[in-house]
Protein backbone atom coordinates (compact mmCIF):
# COMPACT_ATOMS: atom_id res chain seq x y z
CA UNK A 1 0.00 0.00 0.00
CA UNK A 2 1.09 3.38 -0.90
CA UNK A 3 0.11 6.78 1.00
CA UNK A 4 0.16 10.17 -0.67
CA UNK A 5 3.20 11.85 1.16
CA UNK A 6 4.68 14.59 -0.45
CA UNK A 7 8.33 15.80 0.40
CA UNK A 8 7.56 20.17 1.25
CA UNK A 9 10.16 21.88 1.10
CA UNK A 10 12.58 23.49 -1.64
CA UNK A 11 13.73 21.29 -4.13
CA UNK A 12 16.35 22.89 -6.73
CA UNK A 13 15.79 21.90 -10.30
CA UNK A 14 19.72 20.76 -10.69
CA UNK A 15 22.82 20.69 -8.27
CA UNK A 16 22.42 20.90 -4.46
CA UNK A 17 20.75 18.10 -2.88
CA UNK A 18 17.43 18.77 -1.32
CA UNK A 19 16.43 19.69 2.69
CA UNK A 20 14.94 17.63 5.49
CA UNK A 21 11.86 16.23 4.37
CA UNK A 22 8.67 16.82 5.84
CA UNK A 23 5.75 13.78 5.76
CA UNK A 24 3.02 16.07 5.54
CA UNK A 25 0.37 14.00 6.89
CA UNK A 26 -3.47 14.39 7.45
CA UNK A 27 -6.81 13.32 6.84
CA UNK A 28 -9.88 15.31 8.05
CA UNK A 29 -12.25 14.66 10.91
CA UNK A 30 -15.52 15.98 12.05
CA UNK A 31 -16.60 15.85 15.52
CA UNK A 32 -20.25 15.05 14.98
CA UNK A 33 -22.00 14.28 11.52
CA UNK A 34 -25.69 13.34 11.02
CA UNK A 35 -26.59 9.49 11.24
CA UNK A 36 -26.47 9.06 7.20
CA UNK A 37 -23.59 10.40 7.05
CA UNK A 38 -22.23 8.18 10.27
CA UNK A 39 -20.90 4.55 8.32
CA UNK A 40 -18.88 6.56 5.87
CA UNK A 41 -17.41 8.23 8.53
CA UNK A 42 -16.80 5.01 10.18
CA UNK A 43 -15.24 3.62 7.27
CA UNK A 44 -12.89 6.45 6.96
CA UNK A 45 -11.95 6.11 10.45
CA UNK A 46 -11.21 2.81 9.34
CA UNK A 47 -8.76 4.01 6.52
CA UNK A 48 -7.25 6.93 8.49
CA UNK A 49 -5.85 3.80 11.30
CA UNK A 50 -4.62 1.93 8.06
CA UNK A 51 -2.86 4.96 6.77
CA UNK A 52 -1.52 5.87 10.20
CA UNK A 53 -0.11 2.20 10.95
CA UNK A 54 1.11 1.62 7.93
CA UNK A 55 3.28 5.25 8.09
CA UNK A 56 4.36 4.56 11.73
CA UNK A 57 5.81 1.42 10.86
CA UNK A 58 8.18 3.10 8.11
CA UNK A 59 8.75 5.64 11.02
CA UNK A 60 7.21 9.06 9.32
CA UNK A 61 6.21 11.81 11.21
CA UNK A 62 2.63 11.60 9.52
CA UNK A 63 0.78 12.42 12.82
CA UNK A 64 2.34 15.97 12.82
CA UNK A 65 2.59 17.11 9.81
CA UNK A 66 1.12 20.30 8.22
CA UNK A 67 -1.82 19.11 5.51
CA UNK A 68 -1.51 23.12 4.16
CA UNK A 69 2.25 23.05 3.84
CA UNK A 70 1.51 22.60 0.10
CA UNK A 71 -1.07 25.15 -0.41
CA UNK A 72 1.30 27.47 1.84
CA UNK A 73 4.26 27.12 -0.74
CA UNK A 74 1.71 28.10 -3.56
CA UNK A 75 -0.28 30.43 -2.39
CA UNK A 76 2.02 32.41 0.07
CA UNK A 77 5.62 32.13 -1.89
CA UNK A 78 5.70 30.73 -5.62
CA UNK A 79 2.44 32.90 -6.89
CA UNK A 80 3.80 35.81 -5.30
CA UNK A 81 7.16 35.89 -6.99
CA UNK A 82 5.91 35.03 -10.07
CA UNK A 83 3.81 38.25 -9.99
CA UNK A 84 6.39 40.33 -8.50
CA UNK A 85 9.46 39.25 -10.08
CA UNK A 86 8.60 36.39 -12.81
CA UNK A 87 10.65 33.95 -10.79
CA UNK A 88 8.09 31.55 -9.41
CA UNK A 89 10.67 30.01 -7.00
CA UNK A 90 10.46 27.22 -4.93
CA UNK A 91 8.15 26.04 -7.64
CA UNK A 92 9.65 25.34 -11.05
CA UNK A 93 6.55 27.07 -13.07
CA UNK A 94 3.40 29.00 -12.20
CA UNK A 95 0.97 29.49 -14.99
CA UNK A 96 -1.51 32.46 -14.22
CA UNK A 97 -2.50 33.38 -18.10
CA UNK A 98 -6.08 32.44 -17.69
CA UNK A 99 -6.19 34.32 -13.88
CA UNK A 100 -5.43 32.80 -10.29
CA UNK A 101 -8.10 31.03 -10.04
CA UNK A 102 -7.87 28.96 -12.87
CA UNK A 103 -3.69 28.49 -12.99
CA UNK A 104 -1.54 26.05 -11.24
CA UNK A 105 1.95 25.81 -10.18
CA UNK A 106 4.36 22.86 -10.72
CA UNK A 107 6.78 21.93 -7.96
CA UNK A 108 9.43 19.41 -7.24
CA UNK A 109 8.54 16.92 -5.32
CA UNK A 110 11.43 15.58 -2.96
CA UNK A 111 10.27 12.03 -2.58
CA UNK A 112 11.97 10.71 -5.49
CA UNK A 113 14.50 12.19 -8.37
CA UNK A 114 11.82 12.90 -10.94
CA UNK A 115 8.68 13.90 -9.17
CA UNK A 116 7.40 16.49 -9.89
CA UNK A 117 3.61 17.49 -8.66
CA UNK A 118 0.74 20.14 -10.68
CA UNK A 119 -0.92 22.11 -7.92
CA UNK A 120 -4.25 24.28 -8.70
CA UNK A 121 -3.13 28.15 -7.31
CA UNK A 122 -7.15 28.38 -6.23
CA UNK A 123 -7.98 26.67 -3.00
CA UNK A 124 -9.19 23.22 -4.03
CA UNK A 125 -9.37 20.84 -1.26
CA UNK A 126 -9.03 17.97 -3.23
CA UNK A 127 -10.82 15.13 -5.93
CA UNK A 128 -13.91 15.65 -3.73
CA UNK A 129 -13.91 19.37 -4.46
CA UNK A 130 -17.28 20.43 -6.66
CA UNK A 131 -15.28 22.77 -8.95
CA UNK A 132 -13.48 20.01 -10.74
CA UNK A 133 -16.61 18.96 -12.17
CA UNK A 134 -17.91 22.53 -13.43
CA UNK A 135 -18.36 22.75 -17.11
CA UNK A 136 -15.79 26.04 -17.30
CA UNK A 137 -13.03 23.51 -14.65
CA UNK A 138 -9.68 23.84 -15.51
CA UNK A 139 -7.74 20.82 -17.09
CA UNK A 140 -5.49 19.91 -14.35
CA UNK A 141 -4.72 16.87 -16.04
CA UNK A 142 -4.09 17.73 -18.88
CA UNK A 143 -2.09 20.82 -17.47
CA UNK A 144 0.01 18.10 -15.99
CA UNK A 145 0.38 16.21 -18.56
CA UNK A 146 2.02 18.83 -20.62
CA UNK A 147 4.48 19.44 -17.40
CA UNK A 148 5.87 15.78 -17.68
CA UNK A 149 8.85 17.64 -19.56
CA UNK A 150 10.15 18.68 -15.98
CA UNK A 151 10.32 14.64 -15.27
CA UNK A 152 11.84 14.11 -18.62
CA UNK A 153 14.86 17.21 -17.88
CA UNK A 154 14.81 15.57 -14.02
CA UNK A 155 15.38 12.00 -15.83
CA UNK A 156 18.44 13.44 -18.17
CA UNK A 157 16.05 11.87 -21.56
CA UNK A 158 12.96 11.66 -22.89
CA UNK A 159 10.43 8.94 -21.17
CA UNK A 160 8.20 7.37 -24.04
CA UNK A 161 4.25 7.86 -23.80
CA UNK A 162 3.63 4.97 -22.56
CA UNK A 163 5.66 5.54 -19.03
CA UNK A 164 4.60 8.76 -18.18
CA UNK A 165 1.67 8.62 -15.65
CA UNK A 166 -0.47 10.85 -13.43
CA UNK A 167 -1.86 10.57 -10.39
CA UNK A 168 -4.74 11.52 -7.88
CA UNK A 169 -5.18 10.32 -4.47
CA UNK A 170 -8.22 10.07 -2.84
CA UNK A 171 -9.35 12.03 0.51
CA UNK A 172 -8.55 9.48 2.88
CA UNK A 173 -5.14 8.37 0.98
CA UNK A 174 -3.65 11.78 0.65
CA UNK A 175 -1.52 13.93 3.27
CA UNK A 176 -2.18 17.34 1.95
CA UNK A 177 -5.26 19.26 2.06
CA UNK A 178 -4.69 21.03 -1.70
CA UNK A 179 -5.35 18.83 -4.82
CA UNK A 180 -1.80 17.48 -6.48
CA UNK A 181 -1.27 15.24 -9.60
CA UNK A 182 1.62 13.65 -9.35
CA UNK A 183 3.43 13.42 -12.27
CA UNK A 184 6.31 10.36 -13.20
CA UNK A 185 6.96 7.44 -14.60
CA UNK A 186 4.87 4.06 -14.39
CA UNK A 187 5.82 1.64 -12.45
CA UNK A 188 7.13 -1.51 -14.17
CA UNK A 189 4.74 -4.01 -13.08
CA UNK A 190 1.85 -2.11 -14.21
CA UNK A 191 3.45 -1.03 -17.41
CA UNK A 192 3.43 -4.66 -18.48
CA UNK A 193 -0.13 -5.06 -17.16
CA UNK A 194 -1.93 -2.52 -19.19
CA UNK A 195 0.63 -3.73 -22.32
CA UNK A 196 -0.79 -7.22 -21.75
CA UNK A 197 -4.31 -6.36 -21.07
CA UNK A 198 -4.32 -3.60 -23.49
CA UNK A 199 -7.20 -4.93 -26.11
CA UNK A 200 -9.80 -5.18 -23.47
CA UNK A 201 -9.60 -2.16 -22.83
CA UNK A 202 -12.04 0.68 -24.82
CA UNK A 203 -14.12 3.77 -24.77
CA UNK A 204 -16.44 2.69 -21.92
CA UNK A 205 -15.49 2.33 -18.34
CA UNK A 206 -15.10 -1.81 -17.61
CA UNK A 207 -13.30 -3.73 -14.61
CA UNK A 208 -9.44 -4.13 -15.10
CA UNK A 209 -8.93 -7.83 -14.97
CA UNK A 210 -6.35 -8.16 -12.58
CA UNK A 211 -5.44 -6.34 -9.61
CA UNK A 212 -2.94 -3.63 -10.14
CA UNK A 213 -0.55 -3.01 -6.92
CA UNK A 214 -3.11 -5.12 -5.78
CA UNK A 215 -6.05 -2.81 -5.70
CA UNK A 216 -8.68 -3.03 -8.26
CA UNK A 217 -9.59 -0.77 -11.15
CA UNK A 218 -11.77 0.08 -13.35
CA UNK A 219 -10.63 1.40 -16.71
CA UNK A 220 -11.02 3.12 -20.32
CA UNK A 221 -8.98 4.63 -22.84
CA UNK A 222 -9.62 7.63 -24.63
CA UNK A 223 -7.76 8.75 -27.85
CA UNK A 224 -5.58 11.73 -29.09
CA UNK A 225 -2.39 13.46 -27.94
CA UNK A 226 -3.45 15.79 -25.70
CA UNK A 227 -5.15 15.42 -23.10
CA UNK A 228 -8.73 16.89 -24.06
CA UNK A 229 -11.24 15.44 -21.69
CA UNK A 230 -11.55 15.89 -17.76
CA UNK A 231 -11.14 13.07 -16.28
CA UNK A 232 -12.78 13.89 -13.20
CA UNK A 233 -16.06 14.43 -15.07
CA UNK A 234 -15.50 10.54 -17.06
CA UNK A 235 -15.14 9.15 -13.43
CA UNK A 236 -18.04 11.12 -11.84
CA UNK A 237 -20.54 10.25 -14.80
CA UNK A 238 -19.20 6.54 -15.64
CA UNK A 239 -18.19 4.76 -13.15
CA UNK A 240 -20.62 3.80 -10.82
CA UNK A 241 -21.61 5.35 -7.31
CA UNK A 242 -18.31 7.96 -8.15
CA UNK A 243 -20.26 11.14 -8.25
CA UNK A 244 -21.71 10.22 -4.61
CA UNK A 245 -18.41 9.70 -3.05
CA UNK A 246 -15.78 11.54 -5.20
CA UNK A 247 -13.56 11.74 -2.07
CA UNK A 248 -13.13 7.80 -2.02
CA UNK A 249 -12.25 7.86 -5.46
CA UNK A 250 -8.75 8.04 -6.65
CA UNK A 251 -7.49 8.50 -10.32
CA UNK A 252 -4.46 7.47 -12.69
CA UNK A 253 -3.86 9.08 -16.43
CA UNK A 254 -1.17 6.83 -17.90
CA UNK A 255 -0.25 8.15 -21.63
CA UNK A 256 -0.91 5.22 -24.46
CA UNK A 257 -0.06 4.06 -28.18
CA UNK A 258 -2.99 2.38 -29.29
CA UNK A 259 -3.42 0.49 -31.99
CA UNK A 260 -1.87 1.68 -35.38
CA UNK A 261 0.15 4.22 -33.26
CA UNK A 262 -2.48 6.35 -32.32
CA UNK A 263 -1.82 8.34 -29.10
CA UNK A 264 -4.25 8.21 -26.45
CA UNK A 265 -4.58 7.86 -22.55
CA UNK A 266 -5.40 4.95 -20.45
CA UNK A 267 -7.53 6.41 -17.62
CA UNK A 268 -7.76 4.45 -14.47
CA UNK A 269 -10.03 4.66 -11.30
CA UNK A 270 -10.10 2.85 -8.06
CA UNK A 271 -11.98 3.46 -4.98
CA UNK A 272 -10.93 3.42 -1.29
CA UNK A 273 -11.97 0.21 0.20
CA UNK A 274 -12.30 0.35 3.72
CA UNK A 275 -12.55 -3.71 4.16
CA UNK A 276 -9.69 -4.24 2.41
CA UNK A 277 -7.41 -1.56 4.24
CA UNK A 278 -7.65 -0.13 0.53
CA UNK A 279 -7.12 3.63 0.90
CA UNK A 280 -7.50 4.63 -2.77
CA UNK A 281 -3.71 5.67 -3.64
CA UNK A 282 -3.48 5.80 -7.23
CA UNK A 283 0.50 6.87 -6.67
CA UNK A 284 1.05 3.53 -5.58
CA UNK A 285 1.59 3.06 -9.80
CA UNK A 286 4.29 4.73 -9.95
CA UNK A 287 7.21 4.65 -9.47
CA UNK A 288 9.08 7.54 -7.72
CA UNK A 289 12.76 5.33 -7.58
CA UNK A 290 13.39 4.59 -11.62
Amino acid sequence: MVSDHCGIGPAPLSGEQPGEHVDDGHVNAEGFAPASRRPRLLALLILVAAVVGSLSVGGLGWAHADPDALWRIVHDQCVPHQQQTGDPAPCALVDLHAGEDKGYAVYKDIDGPTQFLLIPTARITGIESPALLAPDATNYFAAAWRARTFVEQRAGHPVPRDWMSLAVNSEVGRTQDQLHVHIDRLGPDVHEALRLHAAEMGPAWKPFPIPLAGHRYSAMVVTGDNLDVNPFALAADGVPGARHDMGLETLVVVGAVLAGGQPGFTILAGHADPSTGDTGSGEELQDHNW
